[in-house]
């Protein structure tokens, strides 16, 4: 087996075991074991299981930055507009990532992962349109959560096009409220 495609099964098996028993659940052997390698080679590829984790969901976080700089530019409805659909593009295409995150973030601290609060941070704002309104901060971040926990529960609901229905949806709560609504 070339080290390259050890690195790729390890990766592969270790995605599976984290989203079957989870971040804490999964240990370095049982991924060893899974792959059919010794814990050894595979301390060799990764240094921890930290560093798994952090290759697992680097290829997502990586898009979430080049989404924060694109979102940097814009303000209000575009902002919003912008936000929500690289977003709902991006969970579509990192669902197990997504997953990883959700369940491990809170398990570890990775140095990788460092500023992603700020990041996020700066997502619920573009959310809310840069809007000082708590409503709409409220709504943003209800409307994030609501996003990617729909992706992850949700992988393949029946005659619908989730990502048609996550926009839509996300476009009806995150609307500007008229001066009665406020």
């Amino acid at each position: 087996m070339t080290r390259n495609h050890t690195r790729e099964d390890i990766l592969s098996e270790a995605a599976r075991l984290f989203a079957r028993a989870g971040y804490k659940g999964t240990s370095l052997h049982d991924i060893a074991v899974a792959v059919g390698c010794s814990k050894a080679t595979l301390l060799y590829h990764f240094s921890s299981k930290d560093a798994l984790l952090a290759a697992l969901v680097e290829p997502a976080i990586q898009e979430l930055r080049a989404l924060d700089t694109r979102l940097a530019t814009l303000d209000g409805e575009s902002a919003r507009a912008a936000a929500v659909d690289g977003f709902v593009d991006l969970v579509l295409r990192y669902r197990r990532q997504v997953t990883l995150v959700y369940d491990s973030l809170q398990a570890t601290e990775i140095p990788r992962f460092a500023g992603i609060d700020a990041l996020s941070e700066r997502l619920v704002r573009a959310f809310a349109g840069h809007s000082p309104d708590p409503v709409d901060d409220i709504a943003a971040r209800v409307v994030l959560s609501g996003i990617c926990t729909v992706v992850i529960e949700h992988a393949d609901p029946d005659g619908i096009d989730l990502r048609d229905a996550l926009t839509t949806v996300a476009e009806r709560v995150l609307r500007p409220r008229t001066r009665q609504e406020s």
